[in-house]
């Protein structure tokens, strides 16, 4: 029987505890709950020279699927949380969902606030087999993260998607988690403090994000929950009304969902990143557009020299 992963603050707070104090990276181990052909945890070399080990979730195919999903985590940054979207994913989809750099078994172990370093480090998640298209997705934290790499490697990226954007602003939860863990920085665990940490220097960080949006020429789908207590949905609202982008940002208020939409049943999240796959236009056949001719016959000599002469 599968062991229920933590949810809420504290489940959550414990868990981080209690893997701290084991040495563990996840609270639950993926590898007990799925099998290593469905989903299986990967290393990767960091990207932009850092030397960093990155960690993550990806699901294995025989063949590379045409649509490749990537998946950027929030504050904390935990891919396990993930799994069940991993496992539920249909042959035709892959996924992979990464540790951010400072989180569950990524280096380094200290936080890297600089969201521009970060996209540097995570650029190698963009690699794509001959003619797959990949979809990026930012998740809370990792949103303004996702748009650095876009705009870094526009020719990878076919669509990008926006999800529980964290954009500077707390919510009453995220705003109380980052008032105490400010207070107690030495007492809490790695991934916590590191956290907290990230969430502090954002704000003054975003004119990159916005500056990277600007130069998007994908689709870019902003997806949001109503009951959003951790990033307000109106600041993602305003992020969408501000942003003078080349092509129109779709936004979604999901209805009665909070911060955690991977949360949700699998079926349903990958259901509402599949509607941002853009769908092929169908075939129409174009025949060559034909020259319009002037088939009148050219009127007899004799008669325009009579009507000259008239005049």
């Amino acid at each position: 029987m599968k062991r229920q992963r933590p949810k809420g603050v504290f489940g959550i707070g414990l868990a981080c505890i209690e893997a701290a104090a084991t040495g563990r990276t996840e609270h639950v181990p993926t590898a007990a709950d799925y099998s290593n052909d469905r989903v299986r945890r990967i290393q990767f070399e960091a990207g932009g020279g850092h030397g960093w080990r990155i960690s993550a979730l990806e699901t294995p195919r025989d063949k590379p699927a045409p649509w490749k999903i990537v998946i950027v985590t929030g504050a904390p940054s935990w891919s396990e949380y993930w799994a069940p979207a991993l496992a539920a994913l249909p042959q035709d989809r892959e996924m992979i969902v990464v540790d951010r750099p400072g989180f569950a078994g990524s280096e380094p172990f200290d936080c890297v606030p600089d969201i521009r370093v970060q996209a540097e480090a995570l650029a190698p998640l963009l690699k794509a087999a001959p003619g797959q298209r990949i979809l990026l997705v930012g998740q809370s934290y990792g949103a303004a993260i996702a748009t650095l790499m876009a705009a870094a490697s526009p020719k990878r990226v076919a669509g990008v998607v926006l999800l529980s954007s964290f954009l500077g602003v707390t919510g009453p939860t995220s705003r109380w988690l980052v008032d105490w863990g400010s207070h107690v920085l030495g007492l809490i665990p790695r991934d916590l403090r590191n956290a907290v940490l990230e969430v502090s220097q954002q704000a003054e960080q975003l004119s990159y994000m916005r500056a990277a949006l600007e130069q998007l020429s994908v689709p870019v789908h902003v997806l949001h929950g109503d009951t959003d207590d951790f990033a307000p949905i109106e600041i993602a609202e305003r992020l969408v009304a501000e942003t003078h982008t080349r092509h129109p940002m779709h936004f979604k208020r999901i209805a009665g969902v909070n911060h955690f939409l991977n949360d949700g049943p699998a079926e349903m999240v990958i259901e509402w990143l599949e509607a941002c796959i853009p769908k092929p236009e169908p075939f129409r056949l174009r025949l060559p557009r034909i020259p319009r001719l002037d088939w009148r016959w050219p009127e007899p000599q004799s008669k325009l020299m009579t009507s000259s002469s008239s005049s």
